[in-house]
């Protein structure tokens, strides 16, 4: 994470000085402050339900805040496990792990956390529906039929098996242990712990809701902030929960803002509406940094913005077309252009996290930019000009709008006949009655290996072949590899042979640059930014003085 003061503002944007405000913050003698943040988006699917809402937007709210894991990610350190509502955790086999819970833990509804809540929120119940614990297979939305208001929604099992491909069951060994149980070998059980949606839920209170979105809503949790209110589209305001089992929160409410527009969080966060601006791009760094008693913090996260290919479109069935895509874009023109340098280009869908695990493939690079190779590659596809859809919502993601602009020049100065489809929400994006193309994305990693994102988020139960954008029966075999094997060099070996054909030979995707953050904030509250899109307000992460 790098705080930037004002000089370096400066220098790097070439701003001009704003006007001065006041900080509108102000502490209360002896009481807790509030926050204020402004984001450009709550949640996708309008629910507060990990395994529902699996969105860089949704990390930002749900974790580490309101939602917690028996193990959990260290959001401000190495991104690495630490202990949770599990204190310690042993292999019993390849096949099996043991945990030992938290006790004491009390859910927001005065309930102690025990075995039971951890395990009903793996269940069929709760993830998996009648889906069976083997990989391999792809689970379609449309093999789940939700009979009552009380089911979970047709999505989730899928979901539940993308991220736990052969969990079998937990096993209640007594109050406080619990054994995790897989049909096949899995060496990163311990990493999908604290991956989005292996957080644990009261069991009393989803019982009690009269329906899933009932309950979805208002979820009962062990963060240190509960549910207040949440109006979708709106906001979302989250309050102390004084008995959290790792000390007093240190503020009362945290509301989040949803405001589409950057100008908008810029203003309201210089003006005093909000204490936070989140998703800022870099050309609004001096905006913020020349005004007294604001900053910046940014830092390049483990996530890398995308453009996915769909092969439902005729033209783009042909792996000839999808190459000379990735060859057409000039990424380091991008990075400077619109983020000033400040973030990079990384080694294909890799991070520097593989490293610990001695899975990074070393030599491994995106595809080179090389106009001329794909002007090659549609004469030899016999691309004659049609138009590819691309589909683009309006900064969603930071600088999304001029990143796809730059593309579609540089896609049209080879040959290719782009055009930009603005559409409005992810639903229209992954509509499948009109004719596809490419659409943007982004991929993370959150385990310490590349079985996120690669199998995750390309894999049998990936979204793409879930949304039948694209499917690789090779890609599938090796996904049980990596799902399957503990022979590391053969797991690594699958996981290059992947990238051979995910980024060059059957292209489902191209990798653009790492995704930065990049948060406004008034000075005052002495609070530090995560490297990753969640947003820490432990006591831990704020000033004693706060």
């Amino acid at each position: 994470m790098i705080r930037l003061n004002r000089r370096h503002a400066l220098g790097l944007m070439g701003a001009t000085a704003g006007g001065l405000l006041l900080p509108g913050y102000a502490r209360a003698q002896g009481a807790r402050p509030s926050v204020t943040i402004a984001v450009q988006k709550i949640t996708n699917n309008n629910t507060l339900d990990p395994w529902n809402e699996q969105s860089n937007v949704g990390e930002r709210v749900l974790y580490p805040n309101l939602w917690e894991g028996l193990i959990l990610r260290d959001w401000m350190g190495d991104q690495g496990p630490v202990p949770g509502l599990a204190t310690e955790w042993r292999r019993i086999d390849d096949k099996t792990l043991e945990l030992k819970l938290r006790q004491g833990v009390k859910f927001h509804n005065g309930d102690e956390m025990t075995a039971e809540d951890v395990a009903f929120s793996f269940s069929a119940e709760r993830v998996f529906g009648d889906t069976e614990p083997a990989g391999g297979k792809t689970i379609f939305a449309e093999n789940y039929k939700p009979e009552t208001a009380k089911d979970i929604p047709a999505n989730v099992p899928g979901i539940g098996r993308r991220k736990w491909p052969s969990l079998a069951g937990v096993e209640i060994v007594d109050k406080y242990t619990v054994r995790f149980h897989n049909a096949t070998p899995d060496v990163t059980m311990e990493g999908r712990l604290y991956a989005g949606g292996s957080q644990i839920l009261n069991r009393r209170a989803w019982d009690e809701a009269a329906t899933y979105a009932e309950w979805a809503a208002k979820p009962v949790t062990t963060g240190p902030y509960y549910v207040e209110e949440y109006r979708p589209d709106v906001s979302l305001t989250l309050h102390a929960f004084d008995d959290y089992w790792d000390g007093r929160p240190p503020l009362e409410r945290i509301t989040f803002v949803e405001v589409p527009e950057v100008s908008s969080r810029v203003n309201g966060l210089l003006s005093g509406e909000y204490d936070f601006a989140c998703d800022l791009p870099p050309d609004q760094i001096g905006n913020v940094m020349n005004t007294d008693g604001f900053e910046v913090q940014n830092s390049t996260i483990w996530n890398h913005r995308i453009s996915v290919f769909n092969t439902q479109n005729e033209i783009l069935a042909d792996p000839l077309v999808r190459r000379a895509m990735t060859h057409a874009i000039d990424r380091e023109a991008i990075v400077q252009a619109l983020w000033g340098g400040m973030t990079v280009i990384p080694a294909g869908l890799q991070f520097e996290s593989f490293r610990s695990s001695d899975m990074f493939i070393e030599g491994w690079a995106v595809p080179e930019y090389n106009p001329q190779l794909a002007r090659d590659l549609l004469a030899q596809a016999g691309y004659k000009g049609d138009a590819i859809p691309f589909r683009l919502l309006s900064n969603y993601y930071t600088n999304q709008v001029a990143t796809g602009q730059i593309m579609t020049e540089m896609w049209n100065q080879v040959g290719l006949n782009v055009e930009i489809e603005m559409k409005e929400n992810w639903g229209q994006i992954m509509d499948s009655s009109t004719t596809p193309g490419v659409r943007d994305w982004s991929a993370s990693n959150t385990i310490n290996d590349p079985i996120t994102p690669m199998v995750t988020q390309f894999g049998p139960n990936s979204v793409p072949q879930q949304r039948k954008e694209w499917t690789n029966d090779e890609i599938n075999d090796l996904s049980l590899v990596m799902e399957t094997s503990t022979d590391r060099a053969q797991r690594k070996k699958a996981f290059a042979r992947m990238l051979e054909i995910t980024e060059r030979e059957d292209p489902v995707y191209q990798v653009l640059h790492q995704n930065a953050v990049f948060t406004g904030m008034k000075s005052s509250l002495g609070w530090k930014a995560a490297p990753a899109f969640a947003m820490d307000f432990r006591a831990s992460n704020w000033p004693a003085n706060g």
